[in-house]
């Protein structure tokens, strides 16, 4: 199929971190390809995405929020005019820059994106962050001329496996660990005032944090610092009182050296801590799994327990590969993470196999094959063989 160029994308996905870092990296991997290209990215005004669109210097076009109620609900009553007022504002965005595509990454405003875009004739491009897909890229798959899944086995219809577009800050990181991975550590080491020559653990439950993963570190503070481990602990924003309290506990009581467990509610730059671990305790969400993939960093992962079950099903494909653990929720207690982890640190050989099954699963281009599909879309469009399969 001849090449198409891509000047004009309108960008839908908002709402979380896990659908505006897709869209930002595919904006920019669009950007790189064509200098000039004009991208809008439809969000909302309360979401992530209205400080980090514009941040990363991209328009942000504001749409209406609309969440699809998942029960009878008044939100079910307001929902056609609320929808009606959201597609119409895609479709001005659509018309603002006579977009050749809508790429949609699922969440409040992707619905009416695809919706704006099939009346528009418009083709629609979907990426699906998690291996169990949401309600709005089920609903868009079903026009969608191309569909771009992160894990293998997910339930769209014409799913091609592309990876996760990476953020921007972590293929850098990426490519520094490839050219020089002790520099690259060092540096991180140095910025977040830790010891790059101690076997480091990272732990986090995301942005928001995860209360029981804290709890079990925090009942396992003394066995990690007895042996030798060095601790950075992302607790999530006002989670951080208790596993404080506990690290005071144990450096009083074993005579442990207190910065050697480092207590944080949140670290803006990730990618410095991802620099530094050797490995990595942490919930499985799409981003994260990816990420770690990416660099080859092992982890214990910790699913999720409520919700869909989409997080372990995440996390799946890399621990078959054995480039992680997976622990149950209700298993990761002090004395699972005194037993194991410990011992894992230590073992620098299972470590380092951990590390290169990870990288076998880990895909580092995710934003440039999602930008093909576009690509591939486009072009199949100006053929005039249509904008995609029909409802």
């Amino acid at each position: 199929m001849k090449s198409t160029a891509v000047t004009s994308v309108v960008l839908a996905g908002g709402g979380t971190a896990g659908h505006v870092n897709p869209l930002l990296a595919v904006a920019d991997e669009l950007r790189a390809r064509e200098p000039e290209a004009r991208i809008l990215a439809l969000g909302t005004t309360s979401g992530l995405e209205a400080e980090l669109v514009p941040e990363r210097g991209y328009r942000l076009w504001p749409v209406p929020r609309v969440p699809l109620p998942r029960r009878p609900s008044v939100d079910l009553l307001r929902l056609p005019g609320r929808l009606s007022a959201a597609v119409k504002a895609a479709e001005a965005a659509i018309d603002e820059i006579g977009a050749q595509a809508v790429v949609g990454f699922g969440g409040y405003v992707s619905t009416p994106a695809y919706l704006a875009a099939r009346r528009r004739g418009v083709p629609v491009v979907i990426h699906e962050q998690n291996a169990r897909p949401g309600l709005a890229n089920k609903l868009g798959a079903r026009w969608a001329a191309r569909v771009g899944a992160t894990f293998p086995g997910t339930a769209l219809p014409g799913a091609r496996v592309v990876g996760l577009p990476l953020r921007a800050e972590i293929a850098e990181l990426v490519s520094a660990r490839e050219a020089d991975p002790v520099a690259a550590r060092v540096q991180a080491a140095d910025a977040l005032g830790l010891d790059a020559a101690l076997p480091t653990l990272v732990v986090t439950g995301g942005s928001s944090g995860a209360a029981s993963v804290n709890a079990a570190l925090a009942g396992s503070v003394d066995a990690l610092l007895r042996a030798g481990v060095q601790v950075l602990h992302l607790t999530g924003k006002g989670k951080d009182g208790p596993v404080r309290t506990a690290v005071e506990a144990a450096t009083a009581a074993g005579g442990h050296e207190a910065a050697r467990y480092q207590v944080r509610e949140y670290l803006s730059e990730m990618q410095l801590a991802l620099a530094v671990a050797d490995l990595v305790v942490a919930r499985s969400g799409a981003g994260t799994v990816c990420e770690l993939a990416a660099l080859g960093v092992p982890a214990v992962y910790v699913p999720l327990p409520i919700g869909n079950g989409e997080q372990r099903l995440n996390a799946a494909p890399l621990v078959e590969a054995g480039g992680g653990l997976l622990v149950d929720d209700a298993d990761l207690t002090p004395a699972w993470v005194a037993e194991h982890v410990p011992a894992l640190l230590a073992d620098r050989t299972r470590l380092d196999a951990m590390a290169s099954a990870a990288r076998t699963t880990g895909v580092r281009d995710g934003a440039a094959r999602v930008v093909d599909l576009v690509a591939e879309a486009v072009a199949q469009s100006d053929a005039g063989s249509g904008s995609g399969r029909q409802a």
